[in-house]
């Protein structure tokens, strides 16, 4: 499995604990291609259609053809095995203001 920068999955995210995002739900794929080749996990930001968007923190992003934001504070580390579906990809537009706002988010 070579997840790609910019793509979308389905993410079993659970078990959580706390304030954590919950359940399988889209996430995309942040960290670089090298990486995503080469190691056992990936760096994904997960998304949802519940809140409205609100940058720095809830990103809007069009997936599929949907509208939904992407949960920037969020951020982390996944097994490529909690991977379950392949989805498609956000546009790069999307892509750029989601780096964006992960610069804001962790001051880089």
């Amino acid at each position: 499995m070579k997840p790609r920068r910019g793509e979308v999955w389905w993410v079993r995210l659970d078990p959580t604990l706390g304030s954590e995002i919950k359940k399988t739900r889209p996430c995309v794929v942040v960290g670089t291609n090298a990486l995503n080749e080469h190691r056992h996990t990936v760096v994904v930001v997960p998304l949802s259609t519940a809140p409205q968007a609100a940058p720095p923190v809830l990103v809007p992003v069009v997936c599929m053809g949907r509208r939904a934001v992407a949960v920037v504070d969020q951020i982390r580390a996944v097994a490529k095995e909690r991977l379950t579906r392949h989805m498609g990809e956000i546009s790069l537009g999307d892509l750029a203001s989601v780096e964006e706002a992960l610069r804001i988010v962790l001051e880089l």
